[in-house]
């Protein structure tokens, strides 16, 4: 399997994996996002993957346009969930053709960190109304101690193959903070930036783990031969030194905010 050119591309060829082993996210984030909508909403949804969000946006009564770049995702979403609510867009957020000022909310969920700093903003000043909501999900790996040692344990694998684990810049839960937070309560088209943090923890057997691992686009961007390499030692090392079971600790932070009537 060849190394992609883009690597924003990188979870189009792991498609069906990505749809198997990507989380769903909580109710009570729906609930927090929707309290800030107007019933029935327009949502423009960046980066939708296979649908990890989607349907619990379309279950809350909005008509989501999903702009997802990688075909395969795209298709998988269409194939998954079935309603004339849904229109999936298979384009780049950054240039695809949409409606000024027509959207009540602009959201995405560990999907707009792949969007240019500056567009983060400038897209949304221009595709939603005057009031309209920009709402950005980003899931942060955290130090704690119900990993049980495992993200320090592996990192001598991670640095054997040239990667990093993530334990080494992993905060605090208490310091989890979305990328995009500050940038927004500087941005003077916006006000009422809010953020919030929900604990997230995820468990998975070592092969659900591996599976998740080669989900990321830094495992898929790695040459075939070393990726295989640290898929194989970190999954053995799961099973013989943590009985072949990984807890992931996660931070989600959103981050919500309204755009200025100018």
């Amino acid at each position: 399997m060849s190394i992609p050119s883009d690597v924003r591309l990188s979870f189009d060829r792991v498609a069906s994996m990505y749809d198997e082993i990507r989380p769903h996210y909580p109710a009570e984030l729906f609930d927090i996002l929707f309290s800030w909508l107007p019933d029935r909403p327009k949502i423009v949804e960046v980066g939708p993957g296979t649908g990890q969000a989607t349907g619990d946006l379309l279950t809350h009564g909005a008509t989501v346009t999903a702009v997802e770049l990688g075909p395969q995702l795209a298709r998988h979403l269409r194939q998954r969930i079935a309603s004339p609510n849904l229109n999936v867009v298979v384009a780049d957020f950054e240039q695809v053709d949409l409606e000024p000022g027509a959207f009540d909310c602009v959201f995405s969920a560990s999907a707009y960190h792949w969007i240019s700093p500056q567009a983060q903003r400038d897209r949304p000043a221009e595709l939603l109304h005057a009031g309209g909501v920009l709402a950005v999900v980003e899931l942060i790996q955290v130090q704690s101690a119900v990993d049980r040692g495992f993200f320090d344990a592996v990192q001598p694998i991670y640095q054997k193959y040239g990667e990093g684990g993530g334990r080494e810049v992993a905060p605090p839960r208490e310091a989890a903070t979305a990328r995009i937070y500050a940038p927004l309560q500087q941005d003077p088209r916006f006000t009422d930036v809010t953020m919030r943090r929900f604990d997230w923890d995820q468990t998975y057997t070592s092969d659900q783990y591996r599976k998740l691992m080669s989900s990321y686009s830094v495992t898929q961007m790695m040459e075939p031969t070393r990726r295989q390499g640290l898929l194989d030692e970190i999954e053995q090392f799961t099973n013989s030194h943590f009985g072949g079971e990984v807890t992931r600790p996660l931070v989600i932070a959103f981050v919500l905010a309204r755009l200025i009537p100018q």
